[in-house]
């Protein structure tokens, strides 16, 4: 059963002040929409992916157990972290078959890993995607907020703009303005040296 905003925002503030039973009261609160959310970080993976939304929830929670030191201010916050910790387990997941493919080794895989099929050739896109995702945060990072809003947490600009705090025309420009970039940095490293 979903949570109140408010119920997960003071567990979340329990878990910050080092209360380690509130992540435990938490997960029930808000595993359906982790578990949307992993589906759509891998709607964004080739079809052929192996890495199902369970495992890569498990691989999450796992990384959460293992953070001793959060500050989480609201929903939004967390939820925006969780986007972006499952996009960096899938970019490491697509880097290291990479460079297990390119001969640099065996691969250390997390247990979840382990126990799947090999995955698919990873996305070429997507390691772009988070490369220009990084610069952004470096450059801006309210447009990087609202992507991962958007983007990976599917979001709506009413929505964002009531998070943020912002006009629901502000969140539009500032979202079209970062795709647009984005879109510029995906393709300018695509393009052949």
């Amino acid at each position: 059963m979903p949570g109140t905003s408010s119920e997960v925002t003071n567990l979340l503030r329990e878990w910050s002040d080092g209360d380690p039973e509130a992540l435990d009261k938490l997960m029930p609160l808000v595993i359906d929409e982790v578990r949307d959310l992993a589906r759509r970080a891998l709607a964004l993976e080739s079809p052929a992916h192996t890495l199902q939304p369970t495992a890569l929830v498990n691989e999450v929670y796992l990384r959460l157990i293992d953070r001793r030191t959060y500050w989480w201010q609201d929903r939004a916050q967390f939820f925006s972290s969780l986007a972006e910790l499952m996009r960096r387990i899938l970019v490491d997941h697509a880097r290291r078959h990479r460079a297990a493919k390119r001969g640099a080794g065996e691969a250390k895989l997390a247990l979840d890993e382990a126990l799947l099929v090999p995955a698919a050739e990873p996305n070429p896109e997507l390691l772009a995607l988070d490369d220009a995702l990084k610069d952004l945060k470096a450059i801006d990072g309210r447009r990087y907020q609202i992507v991962m809003l958007w983007f990976f947490m599917g979001l709506t600009q009413e929505e964002i703009a009531r998070e943020l705090g912002l006009s629901v025309n502000t969140v539009g420009r500032q979202w079209q303005a970062a795709r647009r970039w984005l879109q510029h940095e995906i393709r300018r490293t695509d393009a052949p040296a």
